[in-house]
């Protein structure tokens, strides 16, 4: 992830939106760890409850799930279901 923010939207919908796109990359694969909130909070100098926000996004996306005491993981069909969305949101627009 690069560390430049813009101001056109909110820092933890990017972030989330950047997680996203590593997801469909393929950096990130199904039931990989997601980075701690305290890792990506230090290295990119947020605020933790900013980088907590984006990955409740995600959860609530049911592309990561919250494994108790363990951690944030990339959950199975994350990719396929991010790629249907992706697809109809282009034939919606065309």
């Amino acid at each position: 992830m690069h560390r430049e923010w813009d101001d056109t939207q909110p820092i933890y919908r990017q972030l989330r939106d950047r997680v996203v796109a590593m997801i469909l990359e393929g950096l990130l694969k199904e039931g990989d760890p997601l980075p701690s909130v305290r890792t990506v909070a230090t290295d990119y100098r947020l605020n933790p409850l900013t980088v907590l926000r984006a990955y409740q996004e995600l959860v609530d996306e049911k592309l990561v799930e919250m494994r108790r005491d363990r951690g944030m993981f990339v959950n199975a069909g994350a990719r396929g279901l991010l790629m249907h969305g992706e697809r109809q949101k282009f034939l919606e627009e065309e």
